[in-house]
């Protein structure tokens, strides 16, 4: 999996990045994260499958959901505490919870036929 934390200028995206990343691995899990900033959006978004968005970027989120839509990439706004989150766990099953909610939405929109559907 990929991930692209975004925020301004790209400092506080790459610290978010590292720790998001160590708590992955920490888990055995096999991710890669990367800082990106608001100017790079265009050409990152393509190599992403989750952008994590600073929270002093609220405003343009709209903007960034729209632009991610078509790619099928998954947009989370991150909380303000954000940069609180040393071991980059809480960052993590922001990660998960997206994903989740994701994949329980695609089984609503289709159920299986176990769901008393016809195939």
């Amino acid at each position: 999996m990929r991930i692209l934390v975004v925020c301004g200028a790209g400092a506080s995206s790459t610290f978010v990045a590292q720790r998001v990343r160590h708590a992955a691995h920490a888990r055995g899990r096999d991710l890669s994260a990367v800082a990106g900033t608001e100017q790079s959006l265009p050409i990152d978004l393509d190599a992403a499958d989750v952008v994590l968005v600073g929270p002093h970027l609220e405003h343009v989120l709209d903007q960034i959901t729209r632009a991610a839509g078509p790619r099928g990439t998954r947009v989370v706004l991150l909380p303000a505490d954000v940069f609180g989150d040393i071991d980059g766990s809480r960052t993590l099953a922001l990660v998960d919870a997206a994903l989740t909610a994701e994949a329980d939405a695609a089984t609503e929109n289709h159920p299986t036929p176990s769901e008393g559907t016809m195939p």
